[in-house]
């Protein structure tokens, strides 16, 4: 188990109060997604807390720490390093945190660009973080009520608002995102091919 009230009280000191408040909510409802799809809370709670752990660093300190743990980027984070604030925490997080579980880790690194073949655990904190109470914007209470009862819908949902977003802001498409949301198509096709 882990001590989720030093961990509030860390990042409390460490985040604007407004990023503190989506943490808690990421960490709500995290922990609710983790007991609706049969993943452990703790970890979830955990992870919810902390993804954001590195969010705030600016581009200097986020290619120093990149350098410092040899942590690989291709050339879309190199043009957005900000993508790489979830590489970074987990690394942070590993180092002064001991957390050694790399469940949480993984959730922790993907929270933002996603991966192919995602866990459900990482599947929970993208999704949290993205439906989370303190979220208000087009489409996320759709979004939320398919959570309720499909996990991957929800993440497929949350995948394809994503990547539009990105589109609509003339940014680089991580091809994380995009393996992610190939893989997802996949399993829910075999998934519906199999019943």
């Amino acid at each position: 188990m882990y001590d989720l009230e030093f961990i509030k009280s860390v990042i409390k000191d460490k985040l604007p109060h407004r990023r503190y408040k989506h943490s808690l909510g990421v960490c709500e409802s995290a922990a609710w997604l983790a007991k609706k799809y049969n993943e452990c809370p703790n970890k979830a709670k955990v992870a919810g807390l902390l993804h954001d752990y590195a969010k705030y660093l600016n581009d200097y300190d986020s290619r120093e720490y990149v350098e410092e743990f040899q942590i690989e980027i291709d050339e879309v984070i190199d043009f957005n390093i900000d993508l790489a604030h979830g590489l970074i925490a987990a690394e942070l997080i590993r180092s002064r945190f001991n957390i050694m579980d790399e469940e949480i880790l993984n959730a922790v690194r993907y929270h933002t660009i996603g991966r192919k073949n995602m866990t459900n655990l990482e599947k929970i904190i993208y999704l949290a973080d993205y439906i989370e109470p303190n979220r208000k914007f087009p489409g996320v209470e759709e979004i939320r009520n398919v959570s309720k009862h499909d996990l991957n819908k929800a993440v497929l949902m949350t995948l394809d608002n994503s990547i539009k977003h990105v589109i609509s802001k003339g940014l680089l498409i991580h091809n994380n995102s995009i393996l992610a949301r190939n893989a997802l198509i996949k399993e829910m096709v075999s998934a519906q091919d199999s019943v």
